[in-house]
């Protein structure tokens, strides 16, 4: 061995059978353009449903009757009120979350040193999709409050279209990042439950039942792993996230207007705040995390980058 390569210090995004250097991250960024905005954007109906229930549970207290009540007072587009703000949004938090993720991961990683960072994988989930996400949520918060804004609000008491509610932007409570803490309260445990459980069971499916060499098996079958695991993720992501989700929605009522987070918590209680449109959200976010993962991981197989999740290769 050469003294330079001697000398060279190990770095984790050399290991990968793809590099991790800008281009890579690049790409992941605009996989998770595509992952986040076209799937957000595609279960609009859910969301509009979901929002309206938390924030009025009297007038819609079941899915599917909520569902048709809203078609009936405000025809079918009712049921994709927000969708603009709502793929807008979620686009720019889809960059940030998939593409600050690999960048985060793999310093982190090399911060816990090769000796260590296999062992510690865990952690660096954890700290990598949370770190992400803080940014992330950032770049969604505007347009996350003007899509709670549309959805929740009465018919004809606030623009039901993009534009209209720009140009009524002051009209919402904080604009444009009053919501942002609740925010990070709601999509940070939620993303590092994505992205730690979507790891680690992609990481139990090639070592307990497709055990042989990933790149041995088809791109469709990898690509079920990745949905598959996206899926069982996504059922925990709800749960841990339900409570802040609730707030958020609560914070788009009127009647909520100048109340503290703290207040709206109390005056809710424990059990409204879990269980309020908590069946929807499950079937929601279950499919919309597997769908996610499914589409970031068919683009990255596209342009070459393989596909995400399970333990880094051992050193050789």
């Amino acid at each position: 061995m050469s003294k330079d390569a001697k000398a060279k210090p190990w770095d984790v995004r050399d290991t990968y059978s793809v590099p991790h250097n800008q281009d890579y991250y690049i790409k992941c960024g605009f996989g998770g353009i595509l992952s986040c905005g076209l799937t957000h954007f595609a279960v609009t109906p859910l969301d509009v449903t979901k929002c309206n229930m938390q924030v009025n549970p009297v007038k819609y207290s079941g899915f599917f009757s909520s569902m048709s009540l809203i078609a009936k007072e405000e025809g079918m587009g009712g049921l994709l009120k927000g969708a603009p703000p709502t793929f807008i949004g979620y686009s720019l938090q889809g960059l940030g979350k998939f593409g600050l993720y690999e960048v985060f991961k793999d310093m982190y990683s090399n911060m816990a040193g090769e000796d260590n960072y296999i062992k510690y994988r865990g952690l660096i989930y954890l700290a990598g999709s949370a770190s992400a996400e803080f940014f992330a949520d950032i770049m969604l918060c505007p347009m996350e409050m003007v899509k709670v804004q549309i959805q929740t609000s009465p018919h004809g008491t606030f623009p039901a279209t993009f534009m209209g509610a720009m140009a009524e932007r002051h009209r919402i409570r904080g604009f444009p990042f009053g919501s942002l803490v609740p925010l990070w309260s709601r999509q940070i445990p939620y993303t590092m439950a994505k992205f730690y459980f979507f790891e680690k069971v992609v990481e139990a499916f090639y070592t307990y039942v497709f055990t042989d060499p990933r790149e041995t098996y088809s791109k469709a079958t990898q690509l079920s792993i990745t949905f598959g695991s996206g899926y069982i993720a996504g059922i925990l992501c709800a749960l841990v996230s339900q409570p802040a989700d609730n707030l958020v929605s609560q914070m788009g009522s009127e009647a909520n207007r100048g109340k503290s987070f703290a207040k709206m918590a109390a005056e809710q209680g424990m059990s409204k705040l879990f269980f309020n449109g908590l069946g929807p959200r499950v079937l929601m976010i279950g499919t919309l995390t597997g769908l996610q993962w499914w589409i970031y991981d068919t683009f990255k197989t596209t342009v070459g980058l393989g596909t995400s999740g399970g333990a880094p290769a051992k050193k050789g």
